[in-house]
């Protein structure tokens, strides 16, 4: 094989191999003993029809196609490592020349990872907002724990929103019972909008042993998309109770035994959630200068391929809560082009950032452990639901191991650089990692689902 390199940008080079008809010879054989297993010829058995036999009844040209299809990716990585090109993505073969005996030639335009002069990190500079805990986020803590203690009282009176009811609803089309229309004593809270539509307005004023008929539109069964005429009877009318903000309340929904210590812990962990997230705001600031600074271009096939992931995951995503790309287009007020430039804005910079990372782990020569690798594999394998084993035996069949074991190293790159950057907020308060394990490592107490979010 003999190959040349032809550089086209910072991010892209072409190969052009040629592959001598000799050389191609096990990749001949492979051709033919696959043919041979997949056809049935009468008078020999399957597996064992010689090379002249399939010749005649399939075609040399069927065997030579199937020869080049598994030659070509070959003869690139052959030559990728030949030239010490450091690939990304897909190739893209073009000006295929072959005929029978004579050599393979052809062209391959490959994505490669550019050389970057990276900026020494400790002189990278970013500064975010500083903390801010107000009163009212403390207060909305609370709130939400006194909703979850909250009872219900039976009151003789109408029914107003924020109350609960139980309800008998009939629904009718041209005055016939909808089969499955009708549901007794379900119990709504009013203003909700979890039912039907229409419903909340027509509660809203009625008094236990009340009723009114509304107008909705059916979602589901013989008549949907049809109208129907709903009958609802108000069995109850139970308005909501809090408890009162008190010691005796901390004591009820936590483990603290004062109202003022339940208030100083929900700020501990308020305090702990905003550090997280003005780390990712430093974390982000600071791969954007590093990105800026290295001036890093973008492979246009990795970003292409990135987007059409992005956009597929997109439509899938939505597809899973009933709707459509046209209507959620139609619901953000977008076209589909618009879309599309915002993924690819957003690849972009997904890609500038893992070659900033990659380049940042290859210079400070990062090395992932096998507990790293295994750690990863058991947590996504946890996310996916599946055996650890299982999902490492996809992974190899997918040939994404290694994709894997460069998001760890990126991950541990990263770690480098929030370390090493200085992050400040506008207050000159110095952030780091160290002090988010500090606080990570408080013993908290349990009072409901309160907990800061695991980032």
């Amino acid at each position: 094989m003999k190959s040349t390199v032809e550089t086209l940008s910072p991010t892209r080079v072409r190969l052009a191999i040629e592959v001598p008809f000799a050389e191609l010879e096990p990749s001949l054989k492979k051709a033919y003993r696959e043919i041979a297993a997949q056809v049935n010829i009468p008078g020999f058995r399957k597996g064992k029809i010689p090379a002249q036999v399939i010749d005649q009844r399939v075609g040399r040209g069927a065997v030579l196609q199937e020869a080049i299809e598994e030659a070509i990716p070959q003869q690139i990585f052959a030559a990728v490592r030949e030239h010490e090109v450091k690939l990304l993505g897909r190739p893209a073969v073009d000006n295929l020349e072959f005929s029978d005996g004579q050599p393979l030639k052809f062209t391959a335009d490959v994505d490669v990872r550019p050389e970057l002069t990276m900026p020494e990190l400790s002189a990278i500079k970013v500064e975010v907002e500083p903390l801010a805990i107000a009163d009212a986020e403390i207060d909305e803590q609370v709130d939400g724990l006194r909703q979850r203690f909250a009872t219900l009282k039976t009151v003789e009176r109408a029914a107003a929103t924020g109350d609960y009811v139980q309800l008998d609803l009939i629904a009718t089309v041209d005055g016939a019972e909808v089969e499955g229309g009708t549901a007794n004593n379900i119990s709504h809270e009013v203003g909700s909008g979890q039912l039907l539509k229409g419903l909340d307005e027509a509660v809203v004023g009625l008094a236990a042993g009340e009723e009114a008929t509304f107008t909705s539109q059916l979602v589901g069964g013989e008549f949907a998309g049809r109208d129907a005429d709903v009958k609802v009877t108000v069995r109850t009318v139970k308005e909501k109770e809090l408890p009162e903000l008190d010691d005796e309340f901390a004591g009820l929904a936590s483990e603290f035994d004062t109202l003022e210590e339940l208030r100083g812990d929900l700020r501990e962990r308020i305090t702990r959630v905003k550090k997280v997230e003005q780390l990712y705001a430093a974390r982000d600031k600071a791969l954007a200068e590093l990105v800026k600074q290295a001036n890093v271009p973008a492979p246009e096939g990795v970003v292409s391929d990135e987007v059409e992931q992005r956009k597929a995951a997109m439509v899938e995503q939505l597809e899973r809560m009933g709707a459509s790309l046209e209507e959620y287009l139609a619901a953000e007020e977008k076209t589909e082009e618009q879309i599309d430039a915002e993924l690819a804005d957003a690849a972009a910079e997904g890609v500038k950032i893992q070659l900033v990372l990659d380049t940042i782990a290859e210079a400070e020569n990062v090395e992932v452990t096998d507990d790293e690798y295994g750690h990863e594999i058991v947590h996504r394998a946890q996310r996916a639901g599946v055996a650890p084993q299982v999902y490492y035996d996809r992974l190899v069949q997918q040939g994404a191991a290694a994709a894997v074991y460069g998001d760890v190293r990126r991950g541990k790159a990263l770690a480098l650089v929030m370390e090493r950057v200085v992050m400040t907020d506008t207050d000159g308060e110095v952030l780091s990692l160290d002090s988010l394990r500090e606080d990570n490592g408080h013993e908290g107490h349990d009072h409901g689902d309160h907990e800061g979010h695991n980032h």
